[in-house]
């Protein structure tokens, strides 16, 4: 059976166990009936491929880039497997940049290794997921104090489409009215619903319990 980059990405994180079922109390006190741990991947070949679907999803939503930007610490190997993967799988050689949590003060300096931004520069932020908008509330201005950059977008892997405690808006949503900056994700949950019920990953005994959690605490997309 043939299956869409999203489709395998989805059989990837199962595979990974990344995405797991069960009942789970995540970190805003919400009971859910899957949790997505991106601290699984562990291995170089987890990682290439990794890469692979974050390169699909810049290439699929035709995402304008000239640097992809990996926030310190966890986007670091993200956004370096991905700038791999854009060379190696569609020829599309751009530049990656990272920043330090502390500005470096010998040496060559400054708050940024890799590519010294320009201004109007094409930048994409990679990270692993969005929960609380936090770091790209944090590199937004890191990356405007280097260069007047233009930041396309964000990509992350899953979007949970959930309210923000304090919102009716998910993270995702919120990204966008605050900054401006559509973030993108190689699959949402309503993708890995569909996933499930198509038999393409196992875990039918859960949707019941998916189809309420994402009712309860699911934002309007």
């Amino acid at each position: 059976m043939a299956y869409t980059y999203k489709e395998e990405f989805i059989r990837f994180m199962a595979e990974s166990g990344v995405l797991t079922f069960g009942d789970f109390t995540l970190k805003s006190g919400r009971k859910a009936p899957y949790f997505i741990n991106c601290g699984n991947y562990k291995t170089g070949a987890q990682l290439a491929r990794l890469g692979e679907f974050y390169a699909e999803c810049i290439k699929d939503n035709n995402i304008p880039v000239e640097t992809l930007f990996g926030p310190a610490y966890k986007g670091i190997p993200l956004a370096v497997s991905a700038v791999v993967a854009l060379s190696n799988k569609f020829g599309i050689d751009v530049s990656y940049c990272f920043d330090r949590k502390e500005v470096k003060d010998h040496g060559e300096g400054g708050m940024f290794v890799g590519k010294t931004l320009a201004d109007g520069e094409k930048v994409v932020i990679i990270d692993d997921v969005m929960t609380s908008g936090k770091a790209l509330s944090e590199s937004v201005p890191k990356l405007k104090s280097a260069a007047d950059v233009n930041i396309t977008g964000m990509v992350i892997t899953v979007d949970r489409m959930e309210k923000a405690l304090n919102s009716e808006l998910s993270a995702v949503q919120e990204a966008f009215k605050t900054y401006g900056i559509k973030v993108y994700s190689i699959v949402n949950i309503d993708d890995i619903i569909k996933a499930i019920e198509d038999g393409v990953v196992e875990g039918r005994e859960y949707l019941g319990k998916m189809r309420e959690y994402r009712a309860q605490y699911g934002a309007a997309y």
